[in-house]
Parts: C-alpha cells; structure tokens; sequence
C-alpha cells in the first residue's frame, strides 16, 4: 500500500501543483494590467507594481487553493480510470473506503497547508503590499472619510476617525471624539499624525485638543490647547486600524477574533466580520470536500476522450462552490443569520453532494 500511496499522491501532488501554477500566472497578468492605471502617480513605478502584484499572489492561492485541488484530483482520478490503471490499483486491494481513506490523508495536508497560507503568509504580504503601495502613492484610506472606531473607557467613551495610514505604518489625520457616560461630547483632539506605541497607546503629534465644558447648562465653555505630542491610552491596535481600512479576510483568525471582541465590548454591530471569522475557520476543511467530491470520477467509464468534460464539469463545479461561498456571506450578512452556520453552510451542501456521488457511483454501482 505505500507504493500505491506514493504513486497516487505522486500524481495528484503534481497535477494540483500544474493547476495551481496556472491560475495564479492568469491571476498575476490581470492584477498587474489593473495595476498598470496607478503608474506614475507620486513616485509609483512598474518596478513598485511587480512588486505590489506579487505580494497579492499568497492571497489568491488562499482562495484558489480548494478549487485547483478538485481540479488537479478530477484529473488523476479521470485518467486513471480512462487508462484502467486504477482498475489495476483496485485488484491491488485499493478498496473504496481504503481510497476514500488515503484521499482524506492527503485532503489533510492541503487543509494544514491553505490555513497556515491563509492565517500567516497571505495577511504579512497583503499588509507589506499596502504599505508599501502607501508608502509610494502616499496613503492608505477608505474613502473620503477615513476609517471610524469606537472604545468604551472607565468614564467616557470615544470615537476615533483616522483619515489615512502611512507607508511605515503610522496614521495620519487623526480625530478623536471624548463623550461622558450621559452621552455629551466633553472633548476633540485632531493630530496630524500619530504611531503605535508598544504600551497600549498612541502617541500623537501636533496635537489641537477642545474642552467643552457645560457645567448644568451654564456658562458653557471652550478651552483650546496646542500640545507637540500627546499620549493617548487605548486598546486599539495596529491590527484593527489595518481590519477598519483594509480588507478583513486578509487578517490572521486570532486577530479576527480579537477586533470581533472590541466591537462587541463597545456595542458595534460585528456580524460581517463573525462571518468572515468562521469563514476562515471552515474554509481550508474544503479540501477535504474536494478530494471526496473527486473519488467518483475514478470508478466512470471512458470511452476515446471525455477527460476534458469532466475536468471542465470540476473547473464549474469549484467556481459555484467560490460562488456559493460569497453569496451566503452576503446573504447572512443582510438577513442576519448565525454566522458559523453561514460559513458552513457551502462546505455542509458539497460534502453532502460528495457523499451522495460517492454512494451513488461507488457502493450502489
């Protein structure tokens, strides 16, 4: 069996490797004919742009990775079978759950290899991507408005705008709202720029604070002060300033879950990023759904041709499968549904599809 094994997973090792190579060159041309529309803007040049759209190739192969395995395993399975080899590899006592068995192992190390991609080399590359894209084009924004946080305190509360990020990870245009637990704005500091310091607070620069003082609606009072710098405790950290003005699904799970926590605690609605949380949880668990969706293809027959129809059915059936993913995040999102069941639900409907092929084709026939 350890022939069989090496031969099998030699096979669809490499095929998943050619399929995955392929997207992401497509991937990679039609990021950087994207990127080619920023040129010259600041001091952005083509060298910047190569080297903006492959830091973005970590973040595809996330994405594709559970595709190209169907892909890459459809095809061995359908040669296999076209050839009669796996025929042979029967007689030789790979039985159907030995290879439902031998196919989970090798789904396994896909699993471990699309989270660790996902959860710690495609959010460092994305994040270098941007700051280094800020860095050259001069900032790193959400609209005109900037990114908007909040943080309950012992007495009061606050609401932080921050206009942009800088390339070396500093922020820039920085308000910040003080209200009292009645709900009464009490002061405003804007900075014009400020840092992450390493003790849980910012450190801001050129500093314009307002105190309003309103002592039982009498003689209401503002109070001006220009401060070079200013230490402002908070809990808020780089890695939820970069989850409010960059993409969500590109940060690690442990950080997911943390600004999931700070939301919570200060009353903001965290419904989309649940789901994209539990989505990172379950998403790599679809390689296994994919290399047991591809099992039946070994037990069809062939007659001259037909690999290419089953390939491109698997090349359609890992596209819905992307699709489906991203329509039920929506979905979930608009009708408030429980976010872990919105994040399984895509994987739940192909196992059950690849259990009932399975069944179909491979016991019952």
């Amino acid at each position: 069996m350890k022939i069989l094994r090496r031969y099998l997973y030699g096979e669809i090792l490499s095929a998943v490797s050619f399929v995955t190579l392929g997207f992401l060159a497509l991937f990679f041309f039609f990021d950087l004919v994207d990127e080619l529309r920023w040129l010259n803007q600041g001091g952005y040049l083509i060298t910047h742009a190569l080297l903006y759209v492959a830091l973005q190739v970590p973040s595809h192969l996330y994405e594709l990775f559970p595709i190209t395995v169907l892909i890459g395993t459809i095809f061995v399975m359908a040669n296999l079978a076209q050839s009669s080899e796996y025929t042979i590899l029967r007689t030789s006592g790979l039985g159907p759950w030995r290879a439902l068995r031998t196919l989970l192992v090798l789904g396994l190390s896909f699993v471990i290899t699309t989270f660790a991609v996902g959860d710690y080399l495609a959010p460092a590359t994305e994040r270098a991507g941007q700051l280094m894209k800020a860095r050259y084009q001069g900032r790193a924004t959400t609209g005109q408005t900037g990114a908007w946080m909040k943080e309950k305190q012992d007495y009061s509360s606050f609401a932080v705008n921050i206009g942009r990020m800088t390339g070396e990870g500093g922020m820039q245009n920085i308000r910040i709202f003080e209200y009292n637990r009645q709900g009464h704005l009490i002061s405003l500091t804007h900075a014009a720029r400020g840092e992450f310091g390493k003790d849980d607070a910012w450190q801001l620069f050129e500093v314009q604070r307002s105190d309003f003082h309103d002592e039982a609606n009498e003689h209401a009072q503002v109070e001006q002060s220009n401060q070079p710098q200013l230490r402002w405790p908070t809990q808020i950290s780089s890695e939820m300033v970069s989850a409010a003005l960059l993409k969500p699904d590109r940060m690690r799970t442990i950080d997911l879950f943390e600004y999931i926590r700070h939301l919570d605690a200060n009353g903001q609605s965290a419904q989309a990023y649940e789901i994209e949380f539990w989505r990172k949880v379950f998403y790599p668990l679809s390689c296994l759904v994919m290399v047991v969706l591809a099992l039946p293809f070994a037990y069809l027959h062939f007659r001259s041709g037909g690999i290419a129809t089953y390939v491109f059915g698997g090349v359609m059936a890992g596209i819905s499968f992307f699709l489906l993913n991203n329509v039920f995040g929506y979905i979930g999102n608009l009708q408030n549904w429980t976010p872990w069941l919105v994040a399984a639900a895509p994987g739940l409907i192909y196992s059950l599809l690849s259990l009932g092929a399975f069944g179909w084709l491979v016991l019952r026939r």
